[in-house]
């Protein structure tokens, strides 16, 4: 059957097309409200702006089919294989798309609200700005996928697989994620306002620029923001401050002269600040962030330093002493670009640097270091 014929029969008011073969036809902008195409060959047929709301497609083979900008509002489509179809900016909201099929297909900046989604497969799919609010993703596979931009405020994806994923920019205010797998899931720039991430698995992921107010974090307490860094921190008033601070680098050309920001010694009076060994823990989210980014792990270690020397009013000049602990000797020079940016190589603070077997949280860094002031 060919396109002028079932436009002809359909014009008639036939609307039962059961296991037709329309491979590769052009019905672009045509209007197929209702249609029943039930076991119907489309592949590769240009469906692009055409109207099929509320059709049957059960079973309907629509594989690698242009469907830019749709109407597929409450079509049935159990079963539906859309595979490697492109469904751009397509209107498949309240469709009933139970078990079907949508392997690699382009759904970026669809509108699938209120779909029914059981059972599909998304695998390899593009969903970048899609709308998906009032759907169900609870325990489903997204690993992998695309998901920039995408609207998922309120949806559940209770004990979803997010590994990897890419939702920055994602609307997720409100939503359920609670014990979802967001293992190196890119969250860069995603609201999280008021969703619930109870028990999730944020390890690696990137939480840079998230919004996180009212939200529930894996530890079950309420997101509580940290301090703003514009004012500088006053000196906790519990600690003296009667002890007069006197710093004196020491060099001598009878010991190896320093190669790096770090100095021979350094004879130190005062009042002694030993800050613990610091890693690459977001104090928001109260994981290891940067998994795999020894240079971003420095700067978050660095800064946990900065902040609690900073409480103690002391700044990075005041450190006499540090210890930084590798997991891998070959991210040395990583490290120390990082690291020298914090320190005047005049001044710098005496400093050991030793490979160690493992690191708490199975980090990359950790670096400690004793101040006087």
């Amino acid at each position: 059957m060919n396109a002028e014929e079932l436009l002809e029969k359909y014009a008639a008011g036939e609307r039962r097309f059961h296991s037709a073969q329309l491979s590769g036809v052009n019905l672009k902008e045509a209007d197929l409200s209702e249609i029943d195409l039930y076991r119907a060959n489309l592949t590769g047929a240009d469906l692009s702006e055409t109207t099929l709301t509320k059709a049957s497609l059960w079973e309907a083979n629509l594989s690698r089919a242009s469907l830019i900008g749709a109407n597929l509002k409450g079509v049935q489509g159990n079963s539906l294989n859309l595979s490697w179809a492109d469904l751009s900016g397509a209107d498949l909201s309240g469709a009933d798309l139970n078990n079907a099929n949508l392997t690699g297909a382009d759904l970026a900046g669809a509108n699938l609200t209120q779909a029914n989604l059981s059972n599909v497969n998304l695998q390899n799919a593009n969903l970048q700005g899609a709308k998906l609010r009032g759907v169900s993703l609870d325990k489903r596979d997204l690993s992998g996928l695309n998901l920039a931009d995408v609207d998922l405020a309120g949806v559940s994806l209770g004990e979803a697989n997010l590994r990897e994923t890419c939702l920055r920019g994602a609307n997720l205010e409100r939503a359920t994620l609670q014990k979802a797998n967001l293992i190196k899931t890119n969250l860069d720039g995603a609201n999280l306002k008021k969703a619930i991430l109870t028990d999730a698995n944020i390890y690696g992921a990137n939480i840079q620029n998230v919004d996180f107010n009212g939200a529930i974090m894996p530890d079950g307490e309420r997101y509580k923001p940290e301090a703003s860094n514009s004012q500088p921190r006053k000196q906790d008033a519990s600690l003296p401050t009667q002890i007069s601070m006197t710093r004196k680098v020491i060099r001598t050309e009878n010991a190896p002269a320093p190669v790096g920001p770090y100095n021979q010694a350094i004879a130190a009076s005062g009042q002694m600040i030993f800050v613990a060994g610091q890693i690459a823990i977001d104090p928001r989210i109260g994981d290891i962030v940067y998994t795999d980014d020894v240079a971003k792990q420095t700067e978050q270690v660095m800064a946990h330093l900065e902040a609690i020397l900073s409480a103690a009013g002391a700044k990075f000049e005041n450190v006499v002493k540090t210890t930084v602990f590798l997991k891998d000797m070959n991210d040395f020079a990583a490290v120390n670009a990082v690291y020298a940016k914090y320190f005047d190589a005049e001044t710098a603070p005496a400093r050991a640097c030793v490979e160690v077997s493992r690191l708490p949280k199975d980090v990359l860094v950790e670096i400690d270091c004793i101040a006087v002031i």
